[in-house]
């Protein structure tokens, strides 16, 4: 099988250090890469793959100052597209952009929705419909107006996180810096809990951290700034729990799988894929409001942090790779496309 994969070209492929669309593409692309899969990365030139890597551009807009965004991923897709005759399926994770060209070429092509930024882009999507065929990463993030092939979710490899069997001493938030996200709700918690908060993230809302997490910052309250691969492990595992007090429905959420991957259970609000990750008094607790949450704070230490490992452990990157090979399948073979009308499930739980 011969698979073009179109990556994200904000950050690098996997990422130095933020960067979740790209990570997700690279765990894929080496997953099927060694299934014996024939894959194509069509990302920025400083990637690092297993597969053959296909780039016109040099290195990542968000890493590169002064560098014009929409020129270069204009060029990234037209050359990825200009090329699409040699696979039998290009497989976009570059949101809706590629979509414009789903009909103009023969090749098909999946999209898997990592998310909706808005209603606005919904347009986008319904226009296209039929023309690709759409993978969503939780049952939560399926939108009603949509057909989609199969919902497959994310996987990590779990053996590059290190599982520590007994709880640490402060509380962890571990995402952007962004109303979204919560690190505000995640201090008043910390605070009303009395224990200390590590902050770690991308700030992506500059007005929010100046005016909801700057101010509290002290010795309790710790921004330790973005973390890569190297800090990740050492932050996850460390914690007594992950706060995840998310306002918007989430449609995966990476750091919540690899929290648990070290045995670390994660508070969550009950929102968009939390039920669909957390197993609620097994690998953390799924809680309606910040009271609900500090109470839930009280009962990490008595949650066996076996439980969250072996939730984890569920989400394999061998899982993800099967999940999307069923769903190439599906799309490829005649009889079986008719059924992704149906909504197929490859990955559900």
């Amino acid at each position: 099988m011969r698979v073009g994969m179109i990556a994200p070209i904000a950050w690098r492929v996997p990422p130095r250090r933020y960067g979740p669309w790209e990570r997700v593409v690279s765990l894929l692309t080496e997953g099927l890469v060694a299934a014996g899969a024939e894959v194509t990365l069509f990302a920025t030139a400083d990637a690092q793959t297993g597969a053959r890597l296909s780039a016109v551009v040099p290195t990542p807009y968000e890493e590169t100052p002064g560098m014009d965004a929409k020129v270069w991923e204009s060029l990234h897709l037209a050359h990825a597209f200009g090329g699409a005759a040699g696979f039998d399926l290009l497989h976009n994770h570059y949101d809706f952009l590629p979509l414009s060209y789903a009909s103009l070429v023969p090749t098909p092509m999946v999209t898997t929705i990592h998310g909706f930024s808005g209603e606005r882009i919904l347009p986008a999507y319904r226009a296209f419909d039929g023309k690709t065929h759409f993978v969503a990463i939780s049952d939560a993030d399926r939108h009603p107006a949509l057909r989609y092939l199969s919902t497959v979710h994310h996987g990590i490899p779990a053996a590059e996180f290190t599982f520590r069997p007994e709880p640490g001493g402060y509380l962890l938030f571990f995402g952007r810096i962004h109303p979204d996200k919560g690190a505000a709700d995640a201090i008043r918690v910390a605070r009303a809990a009395g224990l200390p908060l590590v902050l770690a993230g991308l700030v992506q809302d500059q007005g929010y951290f100046d005016r909801e997490v700057a101010p509290h910052l002290s010795d309790r309250v710790r921004y330790v700034g973005v973390a890569g691969p190297a800090e990740r492990d050492a932050l996850l595992g460390g914690a007594l729990g992950l706060l995840h007090l998310i306002h918007f429905d989430e449609p995966f959420g990476l750091s919540v799988v690899e929290a648990m991957a070290c045995g670390t259970p994660v508070v969550a609000f009950r929102r968009g894929s939390m039920p669909e990750l957390v197993e609620h008094g097994i690998s953390g607790f799924l809680v309606e409001d910040e009271a609900a949450a500090v109470a839930a704070v009280a009962g990490l230490p008595a949650l066996p942090r076996a439980g969250p490992r072996a939730r984890a452990e569920w989400f394999s990157v061998d899982r993800m790779v099967a999940g999307y090979l069923a769903a190439y399948q599906a799309m490829l073979v005649p009889d079986m496309t008719e059924r992704s009308s149906s909504r197929l499930h490859a990955g559900a739980i």
